[in-house]
């Protein structure tokens, strides 16, 4: 189609033909058409995310009108990056901006983040997760932003209850808010929240040194619909009696891993919120006691149950299938206790289950999943990690009759075999497949489900000894859209393989531990056409050296995690790769038996400032120059010793 005739079309008829496109390629596609369309694309673009830092003006003065601003992928995002952008970008880009993405910024300081706070009157939610310097001066800035109704801060280890109270008190409009592992916050600050914040109705304090003390409090929020507390160690049952009498609209609880819960306190909170849609009580539980399963009956709404780690019974899956008749989800994860009988009288009533995780219910055979895959043909998600009673007979029922089914777990599954894949492959939805340590499968298996499940985008074949260069042969022609790919010890695999799998290029990411007979000739071939690959796993690849390094580091731009532990690199091409390598934010660097202490610290120097994490060998602690160890922690870069 020419470009005058698409100049015909009204600009309000391509922004509605643009809004039914929703993959990057494809609006991809759409910009390169003509300058017209590309024209329309940035006029219509809320929403950007950054990957790297020396686009980000150009963007933001292409692109006026974004409502949403990743920065979480862009490295070296400091105060004096912030100042830039506020004052070099196009003229009243952050007006409209509601949502702000800083997640992993951790070489951002508090200064830069109120300038970035307060220059975005309408911004509604700001997400620093695993900012971990981030502290109460960072929390004070976020508290600048009077309309937000939204803050992650999960992991922001420096946050204390003075900086929750500065957050409480400015964004009294707060509708969700995540503490998760903030672990200076006690009873005192979450008692303030909830004093201030009226509308909260998502809270996740998982992970927490709070006491039952904080429970009263939160049982005041008469909006509170969501509340998560994993791990909470300090919370006994007292605290899940204030909730029986508290937050009435409450639809959603987590106690999972809190220890000092019973079936009592649940009991008591089940008791008292009979509209609940979602419990999660996962390794909290040594079993599930008669009254509390009697209670369960009354949950007629429940639509979500995740009890792992729990001794189940008959009774129980019974009671389930008999009464919560709008279960679509129940995760059963190393749950002692669960049979074929129970599966039987689980599924007989709910036929709408469309997420089941048996993961380690090794009492499970074929005539289970047989009834699961029968009775259930709307499942989507299946687990069955480390169930080794599993064969291929059970597989040829899921293959027939659950053909929406998109992720499929059978990790460690001993008797998944080349028939089994056969009949897996007439699930043409799959998406993920997990085949870890399936060791009787092989090429022939490999390549019927490559060529039939063309939508696969996660594939996992984790030391699947038999897997080799035909199989990845078959995935390279007939699964396009894989995104997500591990190797990881298929040692028939060699550069040839390397060669298919460069034909992938959607690929980011890709583990391919200990593959010894993959040279640099192979990893050359992957750098040169996988241009999207972002996590690369070499660790023990000892035949590739350095000419295979150097490849990545000039072809491999996008590469945001790397590990070469055990790897042959040397000084000068580890410092080539760590210079070069401009959006890199994690390495594993252990055990690199040719570099040495002054390569090290070279390659550490090419990439300060922009680098967030780094792994290093124990060794090296009093051997590198604390100068550098103290500039990486200044510029928030966290060092792992090995």
């Amino acid at each position: 189609m020419s470009e005058s005739l698409l100049c015909v079309l009204t600009e309000d008829l391509l922004v509605r033909v643009l809004h039914h496109l929703h993959s990057d390629a494809d609006r991809k596609s759409w910009r390169l058409v003509c300058k017209h369309l590309n024209r329309v694309e940035s006029l219509t673009r809320t929403t950007i995310r950054i990957l790297r830092i020396e686009f980000l003006l150009a963007l933001l003065h292409k692109f006026r009108n974004i409502q949403e601003l990743d920065l979480s992928l862009c490295p070296r995002i400091d105060d004096g990056a912030v100042k830039v952008m506020l004052s070099q970008g196009s003229p009243g880009w952050t007006r409209g901006l509601k949502r702000l993405v800083l997640s992993r910024a951790t070489g951002l300081g508090h200064s830069g983040l109120e300038q970035l706070v307060r220059a975005c009157p309408l911004l509604e939610a700001v997400d620093v997760s695993h900012c971990w310097g981030f502290g109460d001066r960072e929390a004070a800035a976020i508290s600048c932003g009077t309309r937000l109704r939204e803050v992650n801060m999960d992991k922001c280890l420096g946050v204390t209850d003075i900086g929750l109270a500065r957050i409480a008190v400015g964004c009294s409009r707060l509708e969700r808010l995540s503490l998760k592992w903030c672990f200076e916050i006690s009873d005192l600050g979450v008692d303030l929240l909830c004093k201030k914040c009226f509308y909260l109705k998502v809270l996740d304090v998982s992970y927490l040194k709070v006491t039952s003390k904080s429970l009263r409090s939160i049982a005041s929020l008469l909006n509170l619909e969501v509340l998560v507390m994993v791990g909470c160690s300090l919370v006994d049952d007292v605290g899940l009696r204030y909730l029986e009498n508290g937050c009435p609209l409450l639809k959603t609880i987590d106690v999972s891993r809190c220890n000092c819960i019973s079936s009592s306190g649940l009991i008591s909170l089940v008791s008292g919120h009979v509209d609940l849609v979602q419990i999660a009580a996962g390794y909290c539980l040594s079993e599930l006691s008669g009254p509390l399963v009697h209670c369960l009956k009354n949950l007629e709404q429940l639509s979500v149950i995740r009890i792992d780690g729990v001794q189940v019974s008959d009774f129980f899956l019974q009671t389930i299938g008999k009464n919560c008749k709008f279960i679509v989800e129940l995760g059963l994860s190393k749950c002692i206790g669960v049979t074929n009988m129970g599966i039987l009288h689980l599924v007989s009533g709910c036929g709408s289950l469309k997420i089941l995780d048996l993961t380690c219910c090794r009492s499970i055979t074929d005539a289970a999943i047989s009834t699961i895959a029968d009775t259930c043909p709307d499942l989507v998600c299946l687990r069955l990690e480390s169930c080794d009673m599993v064969t291929e007979n059970c597989i040829y029922h899921l293959g027939s009759s659950c053909l929406l089914l998109e992720e499929l777990d059978l990790t460690d599954c001993s008797g998944i075999n080349d028939i089994a894949l056969k009949y897996l492959s007439g699930c043409s939805e799959l998406v993920r497949l997990k085949l870890g340590l399936c060791t009787n499968i092989s090429n022939i298996g490999l390549s019927q489900i490559a060529y039939n499940c063309r939508k696969m985008a996660e594939l996992d074949l984790y030391r699947c000894v038999y897997i080799g260069d035909d199989g990845l042969a078959a995935l390279a022609s007939g699964c396009k859209k894989l995104m997500k790919l591990n190797v990881s010890y298929c040692n028939r695999i060699t550069d040839k393989g390397m060669e298919y799998l460069s034909h992938l290029g959607e690929l980011s990411e890709l583990e391919m531990r200990g593959l010894s007979n993959v040279t640099s000739i192979g990893i050359k071939a992957v750098a040169l056409s996988c241009k999207r690959l972002a996590d690369l796993d070499l660790k023990h690849c000892e035949k590739i050296d350095d000419s295979g390094f150097w490849a990545l580091a000039f072809y491999s731009q996008n590469l945001r995690q790397i590990n070469l532990s055990n790897c042959n690199v040397s000084d000068v091409v580890l410092c080539l790769m760590m210079g070069n390598l401009k959006r890199l934010q994690d390495a594993k660097l252990v055990h690199l038996f040719k570099v040495t202490v002054k390569g090290m610290e070279l390659a550490l120097r090419a990439c300060c400032g922009r680098i967030k994490k780094v792994k290093l060998h124990s060794s090296l602690r009093f051997l590198i120059s604390s100068e550098i160890l103290d500039t990486f922690q200044a510029q928030g870069c966290k060092v792992r010793w090995d």
